[in-house]
């Protein structure tokens, strides 16, 4: 798509999917010895696409969250709130990026009747 909007949608998506990837990441470590949970910046790779500035989203610990004796700090509960909260904002971004291919199909369709 070249439309501003339909190519921010696509830049959005790329970082939840990134998201994504990492959330499940962490949930699959959740019972590994010494594991640091991961997360994606998610407004700062996100401008940083936006702008062209990153090849993609990249990935870093996330401080603050409690360890566990075995050096592991997955909170679960967060993981799950994490995979919710970018479930929701893919099938957001999703729908509107249907109703942009809604907008430009009907537009070519009644470009070609003219």
């Amino acid at each position: 798509m070249v439309d501003p909007v339909s190519r921010s949608l696509e830049k959005y998506m790329d970082v939840l999917a990134a998201r994504q990837k990492v959330v499940a990441s962490n949930i699959a470590n959740v019972d590994t010895p010494g594991y640091h949970t991961q997360d994606v910046d998610f407004q700062s790779e996100f401008n940083s696409l936006l702008s062209g500035a990153s090849q993609g989203p990249v990935a870093h610990d996330v401080i603050g969250l409690k360890v566990k004796n075995d050096g592991n700090n997955v909170d679960l509960d967060r993981e799950a709130r994490m995979l919710s909260e970018n479930s929701i904002r893919f099938s957001v971004a999703s729908n509107l990026m249907k109703t942009q291919l809604r907008v430009l199909k009907t537009a070519i369709h009644e470009g070609q009747g003219a």
